[in-house]
């Protein structure tokens, strides 16, 4: 008996089955459908971004290197680096720059500074001993004119001739002694010259040693005040870390923030750029802590696009602050902004998938088996204003229904108005084609104008 239940209640559920599949096959999957909604509603722009510090204080290599005139170089690689996040009071430890290739620059600069010395000795000794040759020499001429001075004394009881000798031998000394005096002041002012000369070279290495040693001390960097470490991020989107190397343009090695007014730092592609301005009120969420909101404004929009990193698509960097403070908030996290771009206070709205596009016309199927031209407004990334076509409350199918032969087009009445849109956007267009025309043709001629300035001689009129 029980067998025979079994076997009745297997051959029920098996029809069960082919009615229903028989069923699913000849009338197909009913279409979705939704009511149309009325309230507020918004364009929002949703971008993700990376909180950072509106303010904060570089944590940068001596300023010397970039200064220096005794020394040059490429770059400085970074030996040590404390871990991000850190935490530090003024004067505290932070890194440790690479010492090497200034090492063998002071390497060379010792070795000239000890050339310089000997150079200096040299010329000192050398100029003593020519000095106190030529004194000798003076001396020697002091005593010869004296000595011609006593001969032209004694010669009085001499015959003329005997006298003239003397008196000739005593002027030939007299000029000897004045021209050995003269040319002893030109030595010696030379002399002097020569020291001067070596003694300048001498203390200009003195002071480019002392100036690398001065750097290479600096090498060991501390932070300027209190703060929280944070990696610099260098302009090809990477953080400066141990390894990294610093130039002499570009000095930073971390940064300090000041965590009291964060901004979150995005990029918005070049379709959604032209709906974003500054002052538009931002819903900002934090990833790391998705229970907690906050809310920003935009700041700045920028106006020249630009290629990220392994990217080939144009975005356009835009800046949010962060109205409220919150200590959790840290450098780098990432975030969720919604940029509200428009907001409408009561508006009939539909989801995007219940519109439909044949050529410039726009319409819904409603489940009065309608095929309902409608005119629609601003969308964001999930409805549609429809402004005129439908109703609050009205049924619309979210996909095409089977047996369009059913439906009846309705709303001929709005093609007039839609047709006269087309042409009214077509003309604002065009009116802005020819304004950023002659906006160009304006550029251009300024930029001619300040080119044939620059030509003219400074003399013409």
């Amino acid at each position: 008996m029980k067998k025979k239940v079994v076997i009745a209640l297997s051959v029920l559920a098996a029809v069960i089955v082919i009615l229903v599949i028989s069923t699913s096959t000849k009338q197909g999957v009913a279409p979705q459908k939704v009511s149309v909604t009325r309230g507020p509603f918004e364009v929002v722009v949703t971008v993700t971004g990376e909180l950072q510090a509106k303010n904060k204080e570089d944590i940068t290599a001596p300023a010397e290197l970039r200064q220096g005139r005794s020394f040059r170089f490429s770059d400085i690689k970074i030996q040590d680096l404390i871990p991000e996040g850190t935490v530090v009071d003024s004067g505290q430890y932070v890194a440790t720059l690479d010492r090497s290739s200034l090492s063998n620059r002071l390497k060379e600069i010792e070795d000239e500074l000890e050339k310089s010395q000997q150079q200096f000795l040299k010329t000192q000794l050398d100029t003593t001993l020519q000095l106190r040759s030529l004194r000798d020499e003076l001396i020697n001429l002091e005593f010869e004119l004296e000595e011609r001075q006593i001969v032209v004394e004694q010669s009085k009881f001499e015959p003329p001739a005997t006298q003239r000798q003397a008196q000739i031998n005593l002027e030939r000394a007299d000029r000897n002694f004045k021209q050995a005096k003269h040319n002893y002041t030109l030595k010696k002012e030379q002399a002097e010259a020569s020291m001067r000369e070596v003694a300048i070279n001498l203390a200009r290495q003195e002071r480019e040693r002392q100036d690398m040693l001065d750097v290479l001390s600096k090498f060991v960097i501390r932070a300027p005040k209190p703060g929280m470490v944070i990696y610099y991020r260098e302009w090809s989107g990477q953080k400066r870390s141990v390894g990294s190397s610093i130039s002499p343009w570009d000095l930073t090695v971390a940064t300090l923030p000041d965590l009291s007014v964060m901004i979150s730092k995005t990029y918005v592609n070049e379709i959604d750029v032209s709906k974003l301005k500054t002052g538009q009120p931002v819903r900002v969420g934090v990833d790391a802590f998705p229970e907690k909101s906050y809310t920003g404004v935009v700041t700045d929009v920028a106006n020249i696009g630009e290629q990220l990193p392994n990217t080939d698509a144009k975005v356009f960097e835009v800046i949010i602050r962060v109205n409220e403070y919150d200590p959790i908030l840290r450098p780098s996290m990432t975030t969720s902004n919604h940029i509200v771009t428009k907001s409408f206070e009561d508006v009939f709205y539909v989801p995007l998938e219940a519109i439909h596009a044949d050529d410039s016309l726009s319409y819904v199927y409603t489940t009065r088996n309608r095929k309902q031209i409608v005119i629609t407004g601003e969308q964001n990334e999930n409805f549609i204003i429809v402004e005129k076509g439908l109703a609050e409350g009205d049924d619309v199918y979210l996909s095409i229904p089977e047996n369009l032969e059913r439906f009846t087009l309705a709303g001929e009445d709005l093609i007039p108005e839609i047709i006269k849109r087309i042409e009214e956007r077509k003309r604002l267009e065009e009116e802005q084609k020819i304004a950023n025309e002659q906006q160009q043709q304006q550029n251009n001629g300024r930029a001619r104008g300040q080119g044939r300035q620059m030509r003219m001689p400074s003399g013409s009129n």
